[in-house]
C-alpha cells in the first residue's frame, strides 16, 4: 500500500512541474509552441494514466459480457394474448339448445361464438408467439394456444377433430425470401383463413358477436401451405394449397387451392378479393366447393370508417350430403350473402358500430334449413389506453321460416339478445 501511494504522488508531483514548467517559460513563436504542444500533453497523459491504474500501468477495458441466447431469442419474438368474457341474454329465452358444436350448447341460435343465454362465460383466452420473418432473419414462426368455448367451437367443425388441435389456432413456420423489389413469404402449418371481414379473435372486429357470413360461409382455417408475394406496399398477391375447409387430417384424397389479392390504391381503400376451390366433402373428390369472397374497407375520414364484405359458394352434393338435405346426389347447392359496417368514433375512448346483413341459404346448406337471414347488430364500445376493451351490443336475427327457438319449444322467426363482453389484451411490443 505505501509503495502505492509513493507512486501515485511522484506521478503526481512529475504532473505539477511540467505544468509549472510551462506556465514559467518565456513566450515562444508560433512554431515553437506547436512542437512543445504534443510533448506537454503526452506528459500530462502519462501522469494521468499512472495515477488511475493502481499498479501504475494503464488498464484495458474489460470485456463485454456474452449474451444470454434464450435472452436473444425472446429480444426478436413477441408474446402477446388477450382474455375474452361475455354476458349474454336472449329475450327468446330458449330452455333447450338448437344445436351443440364441439361440445358446446348453442342457445343463441346462428350467433357463433357468444352462444350462451343468461350467463357469464369464458368466450376465449389466447397466448401467442410470433417472431416475424425479416430480411436479416429470414427464419420464423407463429403459435397460438387457444383456450374457452369459443376453441371448441372453431375446432368442433374438423371432420376428424383431436384434442390437441382444439387448443392449437394456429402453428406454422415461416420463410421470408427476395423476390425482385419485393418478398415472398412460404408459410407451412396451420394457419386461420384468408376469407371473410372478421376474425376468432373479438379485439380485431368491430362488433362482439360475429357475422352470419363468418359463422356460415367460410371457413376457420387451413392445413397446409401458403405464400403471400409483396411486390410493392399497394399490392399483396397469395396463394395456399390446404387439405381443406378446416381440416387438419385430410378427408379425402384432393386438396384445395386459395388464391388472394389485397390492393391498396390510396392509403384510405383497401380492396381483398379471394377464391378459393376443391373437393370438401369426406371420401368424396365428385363434389367441387368454389368459394368468392371480397372485402372492401374505406377510410372516410379519421372518425368515420366503412365496410363491404360479400360472398358467394356453390358446391355439389355428394350421397351423404345429398341425403342430409334431402337432394338428389349431383345436386347442385349454393349460398350468398352480403354484409355493410360503419365504424364512428368520435375520440379515442369510444366508438358506436352499426352492423346489417343478408344471406340466402336457399339449400339449407349452410345453416340447415332453406331460409332467407338478416341480422341487424348495434355495437357501443368502451376502450381504455392500457388494453381493456368492453363492447355493449343489441343484435336481432330474422328468418322468413320459423327457426329460432322460444322458451321451451315454440318456433319463431326472430331472436333477440343483449351481449355484453370484457376484453384485456397485451403485447410484448407495445411501447
Amino acid at each position: 500500500m505505501m509503495i502505492r501511494r509513493l507512486v501515485r504522488s511522484r506521478a503526481g508531483a512529475m504532473a505539477a512541474g511540467v505544468l509549472l514548467t510551462a506556465s514559467m517559460a518565456a513566450p515562444a513563436t508560433a512554431q515553437e509552441s506547436a512542437s512543445i504542444a504534443p510533448g506537454l500533453n503526452s506528459a500530462v497523459a502519462n501522469a494521468a494514466a499512472e495515477i488511475s491504474s493502481p499498479g501504475g500501468e494503464p488498464q484495458a477495458a474489460p470485456a463485454a459480457p456474452a449474451e444470454n441466447p434464450v435472452l436473444t431469442f425472446f429480444k426478436n419474438t413477441e408474446l402477446s394474448g388477450f382474455v375474452d368474457t361475455y354476458y349474454a341474454y336472449n329475450f327468446n329465452t330458449p330452455k333447450s339448445p338448437c344445436a351443440t358444436v364441439g361440445g358446446v350448447a348453442i342457445f343463441n341460435c346462428l350467433h357463433n361464438f357468444d352462444v350462451a343465454h343468461n350467463a357469464f362465460s369464458l368466450n376465449l383466452a389466447e397466448l401467442s408467439l410470433e417472431k416475424k420473418p425479416t430480411t436479416d432473419s429470414r427464419g420464423g414462426y407463429r403459435i397460438d394456444l387457444d383456450y374457452g368455448s369459443a376453441a371448441a367451437i372453431v375446432a368442433g367443425f374438423d371432420p376428424s377433430p383431436t384434442p390437441i388441435n382444439q387448443n392449437i389456432q394456429q402453428a406454422y413456420l415461416s420463410y421470408l425470401a427476395p423476390a425482385g423489389k419485393g418478398t415472398i413469404q412460404v408459410d407451412f402449418g396451420k394457419f386461420v383463413t384468408q376469407h371473410g371481414a372478421e376474425t376468432i379473435e373479438t379485439k380485431d372486429n368491430w362488433n362482439y358477436s360475429r357475422s352470419l357470413l363468418f359463422s356460415l360461409a367460410i371457413p376457420y382455417y387451413h392445413m397446409g401451405v401458403r405464400m403471400a408475394y409483396n411486390p410493392n406496399d399497394k399490392v399483396t398477391l397469395g396463394a395456399n394449397i390446404s387439405n381443406g375447409w378446416n381440416n387438419v387430417v385430410e378427408n379425402n384424397t384432393g386438396k384445395t387451392a386459395g388464391f388472394m389479392g389485397i390492393f391498396k390504391p390510396t392509403s384510405a381503400v383497401s380492396w381483398t378479393v379471394n377464391y378459393m376451390v376443391g373437393p370438401e366433402q369426406a371420401e368424396d373428390n365428385g363434389g367441387v366447393r368454389n368459394l368468392f369472397d371480397t372485402t372492401i374497407a374505406y377510410t372516410a375520414s379519421p372518425k368515420v370508417s366503412l365496410m363491404l364484405n360479400y360472398d358467394y359458394g356453390r358446391d355439389t352434393a355428394g350421397t351423404s350430403l345429398a341425403g342430409a338435405l334431402g337432394l338428389k346426389p349431383g345436386a347442385s347447392i349454393g349460398w350468398q350473402g352480403v354484409g355493410g359496417y360503419a365504424k364512428y368514433t368520435p375520440n379515442s375512448w369510444f366508438a358506436l358500430v352499426p352492423r346489417y346483413e343478408y344471406l340466402k341459404d336457399a339449400d339449407g346448406f349452410m345453416s340447415g334449413a332453406s331460409q332467407n337471414l338478416q341480422e341487424f347488430t348495434l355495437t357501443f364500445e368502451f376502450k381504455h389506453k392500457d388494453g381493456v376493451l368492453m363492447r355493449v351490443e343489441y343484435r336481432g336475427d330474422m328468418s322468413n321460416q320459423t327457426y329460432f327457438l322460444k322458451n321451451a319449444s315454440e318456433a319463431v322467426k326472430n331472436q333477440n339478445a343483449l351481449i355484453v363482453g370484457w376484453v384485456y389484451a397485451f403485447s410484448s411490443k407495445t411501447p
